[in-house]
């Protein structure tokens, strides 16, 4: 692999791939593999860093994130809904929700094990999205009901923070969680992406409470301090940067997605999944019950 100096880290591309729109990684534990979508291809992939193996499963439809299921198999945020894929390759819905001109984005399990899916109109109308919490068998709570791009989600590793983005607001916000109920209330600003520096993707939150968060456009990962204080760089060579997850063994590997949809002259490595190994120590990500 190559190697190559940043402002604070060292990349190497993990799996060189031409995504139109890489997003959502995510480590699956009980497989040690990655899991990531390329969203406008319809595909679910799969990456095993320790033999390289490699898989691509077709959705269908445009599938904005893809998790592990407790018994096997993946929970889906698709165009139309949720759905469900056994470990056999059957495939089901959880939740048939079609909306003409929406689809699902970035998708989260709690630490409770609901999951929190995103939707967002194709022409990104203002208000046009939503935030929705589903159980394990598939009765939904709308969450948010005017978000533009539903984004990022991910919770402090004591679970009483709930941190998310809507990517058009350039920010970071930060909601409590009630511990008794998983609900999450109290929303305000976490951190603000500066002009100039890119809009706020997907995220993480790593073992020290630490939330990183890709830059569309913003060719950079940056790690925010619990007290939302910017305190880490990481630049990579494209600039539609999406998502980002600890992964590996120990859970210090960071990988993450990009994109290379709307770019007239794209970089040979946009679409890539980078890794950044050894940039920190993720927290284990919980499977979808469902």
């Amino acid at each position: 692999m190559t190697h190559h100096g940043t402002r604070s880290a060292m990349y190497e591309v993990a799996v060189r791939a031409e995504a139109a729109l890489g997003e959502g990684p995510t480590w699956d534990g009980a497989e040690n593999r990655l899991i990531w979508v390329d969203i406008l291809n319809s595909r679910v992939h799969t990456y095993d860093p320790a033999t390289g193996r490699r898989t691509v499963r077709a959705t269908g439809q445009h599938v904005g994130a893809a998790k592990p299921r407790a018994g096997g198999g993946l929970v889906l945020n698709l165009r139309d809904g949720v759905g469900l894929v056994d470990p056999d390759g059957a495939f089901r819905w959880l939740r048939h929700d079609p909306v003409p001109g929406r689809r699902g984005n970035d998708a989260a399990v709690a630490p409770d094990g609901s999951l929190w899916a995103g939707t967002m109109r194709y022409d990104e109308a203002a208000g046009g999205g939503t935030l929705t919490r589903l159980a394990a068998d598939g009765s939904a709570e709308t969450v948010l009901d005017d978000v533009t791009v539903s984004n990022g989600t991910g919770w402090s590793p004591d679970g009483r923070l709930m941190y998310y983005i809507d990517t058009p607001t350039g920010r970071i916000d930060v909601f409590d969680v009630d511990p008794g109920t998983g609900r999450a209330a109290g929303r305000r600003p976490f951190a603000r992406i500066e002009d100039g520096a890119g809009f706020p993707d997907g995220l993480t939150v790593d073992a020290d409470g630490c939330v990183w968060v890709a830059l569309w456009e913003g060719a950079a990962v940056r790690r925010y301090t619990p007290d939302g204080r910017l305190d880490r760089v990481i630049g990579l060579p494209v600039p539609r940067v999406t998502a980002c997850a600890f992964g590996g063994a120990d859970l210090t590997d960071l990988y993450v997605t990009t994109a290379r949809t709307g770019l007239t002259a794209p970089h040979p490595l946009a679409g890539a999944v980078f890794v950044v190994p050894g940039a920190g120590r993720g927290l284990p990500q919980p499977a979808f019950p469902g």
